[in-house]
């Protein structure tokens, strides 16, 4: 990227804009795992243009949905957090690059340097234009302005040509957000009462381990402790984290607080869990079916069997839950036998709006639970 095209848009770009830039383009269908930056463009699709829009379990997933799309005829665009930006290297490097199978990609720009974001995109913000250059993927801002797109998206089709990928980096405030669509309570329990239920019924010693985004802040807002482990970022990550506690700890019991958008990530973690010796390991999936941190995009576990999938993978135990009693007595149940265990807790989205930020630095957390742990 060149110094010129850092620059800020002049107002926000309407996301329906920018959809029907791209169809006039010739660019679809589009795969992706949500980010709130582009989350307006991903409702759009959604909305105006069934099926053009899949989600995927994780970036390197929809960089292969991508790559097969191309290989049929399309031009496929790959939606991305540079969070994620890690998932996709292999498929980007080892598959469209080796068969050149060239892709679009929109990447959002989170921890851009100079402007404050969370930790956990610190070094991913200041890197990815490198990172993106090391993989020989031209990239370029965003065009700012409406009347720049074609000529930016024209520029793009003709790299691709080239069989090598082409990436436009997406900051904060690109797309113009879209009200947000509610959805029907269904009388489930929110995401903080069902954490509040698992503290409850565990062992006080327990070492809980959350997943990234509202489920840690919510557990350290509510509940924090020394033998709590706020994961912040690598999602889908939290369960491999507490079964290397689990395995390496065997007489602590270990409860990981999961969700589903991060279980649907990392999926491979369930049967390496339920293949482990981590007899006092508990594996709670709070389920809302979205990706709330993002922007309440809907995930794909609304059709999945967790309880069945645990089971094929070997947990000693499996529960779908809705109720807080059912899911305070299951956790009382898998404390009292060994395990592993699992239980999927059906929730509804919705947090508190002025929900906070973990107080503890993402070091001085790990740390602290480290010493938990070793005691």
């Amino acid at each position: 990227m060149t110094s010129a095209t850092l620059r800020a848009p002049a107002e926000p770009l309407a996301a329906v804009a920018v959809a029907d830039a791209l169809l006039g383009a010739g660019f679809g269908p589009f795969y992706g795992v949500p980010c709130s930056f582009l989350g307006p463009l991903i409702q759009v699709l959604q909305d105006q243009h069934p099926g053009l829009y899949q989600a995927a379990g994780n970036e390197g997933e929809a960089v292969a949905l991508a790559a097969g799309a191309r290989l049929a005829g399309r031009l496929p665009v790959v939606i991305l957090q540079n969070s994620g930006l890690g998932n996709g290297v292999n498929p980007l490097t080892s598959l469209c690059h080796t068969l050149r199978i060239p892709v679009l990609l929109l990447i959002t720009w989170r921890g851009r340097p100079g402007h404050p974001d969370e930790p956990q995109h610190e070094l991913m913000g200041r890197i990815t234009p490198d990172l993106l250059a090391a993989m020989e993927i031209r990239s370029e801002l965003f065009p700012a302005n409406l009347a720049d797109l074609p000529a930016a998206l024209s520029t793009s089709a003709e790299h691709l040509k080239t069989g090598k990928s082409f990436a436009f980096i997406v900051p904060k405030g690109t797309l113009a957000p879209l009200p947000a669509e509610p959805r029907a309570d269904d009388g489930l329990a929110l995401r903080a009462e069902a954490i509040a239920a698992t503290v409850q019924a565990s062992d006080p010693a327990t070492l809980l381990v959350a997943t990234t985004g509202k489920t840690a802040r919510e557990l350290e807002r509510d509940w924090d402790r020394d033998g709590n482990l706020y994961v912040v970022g690598s999602m889908g990550c939290a369960a491999s984290v507490g079964l290397g506690v689990a395995l390496n700890a065997p007489d602590r019991f270990v409860t990981v607080i999961d969700g589903d958008g991060a279980v649907l990530m990392r999926m491979e973690a369930m049967a390496t869990i339920g293949r482990s010796a981590a007899t006092r390991f508990t594996h709670v999936v709070l389920d809302n079916e979205a990706y709330e941190s993002t922007g309440g995009q809907l995930t794909h576990s609304a059709g999945v069997d967790f309880a069945g999938i645990a089971a094929a993978c070997g947990y000693r135990s499996h529960v779908d839950v809705s109720g807080m009693a059912e899911l305070g007595a299951a956790v009382r149940r898998a404390q009292a036998d060994p395990g592993p265990h699992f239980i999927r807790v059906r929730i509804r989205p919705g947090s508190d709006p002025k929900l906070g930020r973990p107080a503890l630095t993402p070091p001085e957390a790990a740390a602290r639970f480290a010493r938990a742990a070793r005691a």
